[in-house]
């Protein structure tokens, strides 16, 4: 009798131990603008000119991005990153770049001006 109740219990537990790791939410990565700093510069060459048109693979508007919303960066970081959004130069540049790099490059030019 005592081994049936061990077993529930030894159940229970490891039952109680799954829920918390699913329901725990993943850590979010809090981006540091500082942090940036050493990153920036594979994005400041065609980000930090308003008006500033690539050539490959075709002539595309290149969007200035200081003052974009952190979320946003993030998303489209991603998108690009997983090949959701095409364009080579940016899906080569973000799959180079870890959660901590987006949050910071987001962090950055959210505040930037």
């Amino acid at each position: 009798m005592k081994r049936i109740g061990l077993t529930v219990r030894a159940m229970s537990a490891t039952g109680l131990l799954a829920a918390v790791a699913f329901a725990a939410p993943a850590m979010a990565v809090e981006g540091n603008a500082e942090a940036a700093a050493s990153k920036k510069s594979m994005c400041i060459g065609c980000h930090g000119i308003p008006g500033y048109k690539a050539s490959f693979p075709e002539v595309y508007n290149v969007p200035y991005i200081a003052g974009q919303n952190a979320k946003y960066i993030e998303a489209a970081l991603n998108a690009y990153k997983k090949g959701d959004r095409k364009h080579p130069t940016m899906r080569g540049i973000a799959e180079t770049l870890t959660e901590q790099d987006i949050a910071d490059l987001a962090a950055y030019y959210a505040q930037a001006k």
